[in-house]
């Protein structure tokens, strides 16, 4: 892919997010968006060093563009790593510097390579050294104490420095010390209008923010205010529909005009070949379960699917007798 069309993909990207943004999600929401960004869950490097690399991975060539995030400080472990994801395919390796859990703390990544822009700089150096395609940066605005008007600024030109020139930035402070990774997403004010200024200050990088983004509207008015990309996360997930279906008219100007019963039919080969390949029925429909999110027969959707898909040879026949449940509501 292009560096064009990588950049015009992140106008609208859908953010990394643990145990949720997998294979079998991403191919969903590809369904839903030809042009939205997509990006893995946070893997580290070395698991992708030394882990099951297939499974790690692996995805479905229809998920481009796909961006794998990686989580890590070592610059040498990074550049193997990134290494490694480039020969899988992926259009774009993404470097955690946003996520405030302990078990990256105590890795020396994520959230807290804020505090350490010079180190980040080198880590994006030897990834961008070991591969072509784009390294891209995911922050926060600060961490704990430091004051983000003044920490931000320097992170960036450090960063940009040794080369990067793509940043996603997570318009809250993440606070090390006493909140939880969840507290973490919704506690921290957000300041939109610091990631703007940030705009202003560099417009030569490429600048796409998050957090609390829960609507195209919402997105929209950012794009509006000259950032280059909005990243959602939770509204993503929980209701695709709401978000995907419109996101290549109104973003992208390039609508498909799906609803969400064609996406089902759309998902029932794909869980056709899971399940001939071993896998289990629940690990792709607990993605799907906020398809009709808001529209009725939900309920019915969802119960269905969270009552059946684990029985004995549960297969696509579970998950059209869910969208009858649909079919009947919308009647």
């Amino acid at each position: 892919m292009t560096a064009a069309n990588l950049r015009r993909a992140g106008r609208l990207s859908v953010a990394p997010m643990m145990d949720w943004t997998d294979r079998h999600c991403r191919y969903l929401h590809r369904l839903m968006s030809r042009h939205a960004l997509l990006y893995t869950e946070m893997v580290t490097a070395p698991a992708v060093i030394h882990g099951d690399r297939d499974r790690l991975l692996g995805f479905d060539p229809a998920e481009h563009p796909v961006a794998l995030q990686l989580g890590g400080s070592d610059p040498a472990q990074l550049a193997e790593a990134a290494r490694i994801a480039a020969d899988y395919g992926y259009d774009e390796i993404n470097l955690n510097c946003g996520c405030p859990s302990d078990r990256v703390q105590s890795g020396r990544f994520g959230a807290v390579l804020m505090e350490d822009p010079a180190l980040v700089a080198d880590c994006c150096a030897a990834m961008m050294r070991a591969v072509d395609v784009p390294v891209t940066v995911k922050c926060r605005i600060g961490v704990d104490d430091q004051e983000p008007a003044m920490i931000l600024p320097d992170f960036l030109a450090r960063v940009s420095a040794a080369g990067v020139d793509h940043f996603i930035i997570h318009a809250r402070k993440a606070w090390l010390q006493g909140l939880s990774p969840k507290e973490n997403r919704d506690i921290p004010p957000l300041d939109y209008d610091l990631v703007v200024e940030m705009k202003g200050m560099f417009p030569g990088l490429n600048l796409a923010i998050n957090g609390g983004i829960a609507t195209l509207d919402d997105a929209q008015a950012l794009l509006d205010r000259g950032l280059d990309g909005a990243m959602i996360g939770r509204a993503a997930y929980h209701t695709p529909s709401d978000i995907l279906l419109d996101a290549d008219a109104r973003i992208f100007g390039s609508g498909m005009a799906r609803n969400p019963s064609e996406i089902v039919h759309l998902m029932l080969p794909y869980i056709e070949a899971h399940l001939v390949n071993g896998g289990r029925l629940g690990q792709v429909t607990r993605h799907m379960l906020g398809l009709f999110q808001g529209r009725p027969g939900a309920r019915g959707w969802r119960r269905h699917l969270s009552e059946n898909v684990h029985e004995n040879g549960a297969g696509p026949q579970v998950v059209l007798d869910a969208l009858a449940h649909v079919t009947a509501q919308a009647a």
